[in-house]
């Protein structure tokens, strides 16, 4: 089996201990990954502290860490391939989305590196003739970044993009479930010219390598991916060091539909945004509102398009559909189905888990009309399965879409331009996408509230979120500070 190495400090080594990686596609063991355990966390969080204040990396203008983010844009882009493959693999995500996803992860380090020297300061205009105060934007010290198993060269592009642009230095965990692809982007930022201990990848599970990182007293922000149980651990663990949050979670994003749209538009975006990544994406687009008088076309047209989907090997070009990440995901899947469908959901298409090797669910509608509580509408599946809801009025449309703890993402598709600005400014949301579905951008800030966390990933907000604010008072005067028992 082929073996996987952290990086901590410039150097490659292997963990305290060794576990097997599982082929999504047969269910078998095809790696042996490192497994970080505290003295391997104690390590890299060492090795990060050191490099934020050696004057290799501190010394450095923003000019020149841009320079080396754009290296690093340009390694990645060379490697995209031998990433999907590996990303293929190790996750079951289809050759075709994660050699897209990949190329396109370069233009993210590629818009940091040309904003590492845009990130100024301010001058304030002080109320007080014999001063002058400004503002230093300074890194907010060492980052540690957690990244769940999908999407992970993207979800950890947004996290060390812009930390290294700010100057930060950064502790990344991969997720145990799939982490090759980023124990392999170790090797590739090793080749860009970076400093030493700026960036460490290492992979372990929870008390002994997560709950280590996220509570080390040397960690002053924790930037994470992944689902609200393990999100309310984190902000628990940050009391221990008082580290700042950004949390990027799930979602159960509405995809809203009204009888004016151009219906084989949204077809298709609905099938992106539920099937595509084999709906394990936290944008996915898993309730389709739908208004009522356009339901059974729509729908029709939905179970056409789901049934012809191909379902096949990951690694296979001609695949649109391949296995969820772990038995552990198939199986919480087939529960929240059974489970809705008990409660009066009806199923439309799949449904069924099919028999033979590998995590593979089939894509599934379920119309829950009579069945508006039933876990498909409320839970995050994160696996190809939609739950439809019909409406009648614009109101009606926007209750149902607003009626979830979580607020992501969210489409609408309307022809009708007052009725889509009204939906805007009022869907709880923190994206909104309009006539189009799963569009990103590293200009573009992404996050979400409620269930879904808070913060944003990319855009300039990002960068200034690793970055702290520093007040700097200048007396110019030449006169003898006057009484020194009045506060000036």
């Amino acid at each position: 089996m082929q073996k996987f190495q952290h990086y901590i400090g410039g150097e490659f080594s292997g963990g305290g201990a060794q576990f097997e990686s599982i082929d999504p596609a047969t269910g078998r063991p095809w790696a042996l990954m490192p497994e970080a355990r505290v003295d391997d966390v104690n390590r890299a969080v060492e090795a990060a502290e050191s490099a934020l204040f050696s004057p290799e990396w501190s010394g450095m203008t923003a000019s020149q860490r841009g320079r080396l983010l754009y290296r690093l844009a340009e390694l990645v882009a060379e490697n995209a391939g031998r990433l999907a493959e590996l990303e293929t693999r190790d996750t079951g995500k289809i050759i075709r989305e994660t050699s897209a996803q990949i190329a396109y992860v370069a233009e993210y380090y590629r818009y940091y590196a040309g904003l590492a020297d845009k990130i100024e300061g301010a001058h304030l205009p002080v109320d007080k003739p014999d001063m002058e105060v400004w503002l230093r934007r300074e890194p907010i010290g060492v980052v540690a970044a957690i990244v769940p198993w999908n999407s992970q060269l993207f979800l950890s592009a947004v996290k060390i993009g812009p930390a290294l642009a700010a100057g930060c230095t950064v502790v990344l965990k991969a997720s145990e479930d799939g982490p090759a692809p980023m124990l392999e982007f170790a090797r590739i930022f090793d080749q860009a010219g970076f400093p030493k201990g700026v960036l460490n990848v290492i992979t372990g599970f929870g008390d002994q390598c997560g709950s280590v990182l996220t509570s080390h007293p040397k960690v002053n922000h924790v930037a994470f991916t992944g689902g609200p149980s393990t999100a309310r651990h984190i902000v628990r663990n940050s009391a221990e060091n008082l580290a700042s949050t950004s949390l990027e979670l799930g979602g159960k994003s509405p995809f809203i539909v009204f009888e004016d749209a151009d219906l084989e538009s949204a077809v298709n975006a609905q099938i992106a945004g539920i099937f595509a990544a084999t709906g394990q994406s936290c944008v996915a687009g898993s309730r389709l509102v739908v208004q009522n008088s356009i339901k059974e076309e729509f729908l029709a047209r939905l179970k056409e398009k789901a049934e012809k989907i191909v379902i096949g090997a990951p690694d296979d070009v001609a695949t649109e559909i391949g296995p969820l990440c772990t038995q552990r995901q198939r199986d919480h899947a087939a529960e929240l189905v059974a489970t809705s469908v008990r409660q009066g959901a009806r199923i439309v298409a799949g449904g069924v888990v099919s028999e033979g090797e590998g995590f593979y669910f089939p894509p599934t509608l379920l119309d829950c009309s009579d069945a508006p509580e039933a876990p498909a509408v409320t839970c995050e599946f994160f696996a190809p399965v939609l739950s439809v809801l019909g409406f009648d009025t614009e109101a009606e449309a926007l209750e149902i879409a607003n009626n979830s703890e979580f607020g992501l993402a969210s489409g609408l598709f309307t022809r009708d331009l007052t009725r889509a600005h009204r939906m805007i400014r009022s869907i709880r949301a923190g994206i909104v996408w309009v006539n189009t579905y799963r569009a990103v951008s590293p200009i573009v800030p992404f996050g979400g509230h409620g269930l879904s966390g808070h913060g944003r990933e990319g855009g300039l907000q990002a960068a200034l979120d690793y970055t702290r604010v520093k007040s700097v008072w200048l007396r110019t005067s030449d006169e003898p500070i006057p009484d020194p028992f009045i506060m000036r």
